[in-house]
């Protein structure tokens, strides 16, 4: 009988789990790259514009999370670096090496962005 409750309790968490992460998604905007270049094509007015921009401001803030955490581990692999040293790439170059490149997607999603939202208020005045 414990079982019993234990498994439906298990199931009802899992259910409530999935219906969580679907409306989380459908919130999120989360788009394929062919749905992406779809609306890049079709968009002309400000709401496919702000669609657009909200887009790419949440891959924006993906980015800005990875490069944090990737800049967490730079930091600690460079206290580290004494029995690494000879090999290459080092660990502390492979955490630098991601993070600037992360922060570059952040920036570069930041700039579309950007582009998309003056696209919008040009279009809405």
């Amino acid at each position: 009988m414990i079982r019993r409750i234990q498994a439906a309790i298990a199931i009802a968490v899992f259910a409530l789990a999935v219906g969580n992460a679907r409306a989380e998604s459908s919130m999120n905007a989360n788009y394929s790259q062919s749905e992406v270049k779809q609306m890049l094509r079709s968009a002309n007015t400000p709401q496919q514009y702000r669609a657009l921009a909200a887009y790419f401001r949440q891959r924006q803030q993906v980015f800005e999370q990875q490069a944090q955490s990737e800049k967490q581990e730079w930091d600690s692999l460079r206290q580290n670096t004494i029995g690494n040293s000879e090999k290459y790439p080092r660990p502390v170059d492979s955490a630098r090496n991601r993070y600037e490149y992360l922060s570059a997607e952040a920036d570069q999603m930041g700039q579309k962005a950007a582009h998309f939202e003056s696209l919008s208020a040009s279009l809405a005045q």
